[in-house]
């Protein structure tokens, strides 16, 4: 599974970040994460706001730090 945050190095990035490799550590398996900080990258997206959460190429959260619970149930929908 990929995982991209973006996010251009906000506080809530950055928190984001924190919370999507606990979830990581928390489920196992290998996963890609990757922030994703360039501007023209994140609107490609189509995001306008930040945090960001992609997972396998779509988009799944914009504008708000997610909880872990809230990242492991979006994990589990790819899964």
């Amino acid at each position: 599974m990929k995982i991209e945050i973006l996010g251009t190095g906000c506080k809530k990035c950055n928190d984001l970040e924190v919370v999507v490799k606990s979830a990581i550590a928390k489920v196992g398996g290998f996963h890609s994460v990757e922030k994703v900080d360039d501007p023209l990258k994140i609107m490609n997206y189509g995001v306008m706001s930040t945090p960001g959460l992609v997972i396998d190429g779509v988009v799944k959260s914009t504008g708000k730090l997610l909880s872990l619970e809230e990242v492991l149930e979006l994990m589990d929908k790819k899964a």
